[in-house]
């Protein structure tokens, strides 16, 4: 259910950074059909923010 209040709610780094993944994600996969160079960079630039995720994850432990 969504809640109403949430939509004021600041989303955090982690959640900044996984949603900005999974829109890489989906771009890779659209684009991995038709131009593979392009592709390529688009995984390059999820895999860094991947370890953006990573390197947040290993300061909350």
């Amino acid at each position: 259910m969504y809640n109403f209040f949430n939509f004021f709610k600041k989303k955090s780094e982690h959640q900044k950074l996984s949603d900005q993944y999974k829109r890489m994600m989906e771009e890779y996969h659209k684009l991995s059909t038709v131009d593979r160079r392009k592709a390529d960079e688009k995984m390059a630039r999820a895999d860094e923010i991947s370890k953006k995720i990573d390197a947040l994850n290993k300061e909350k432990k």
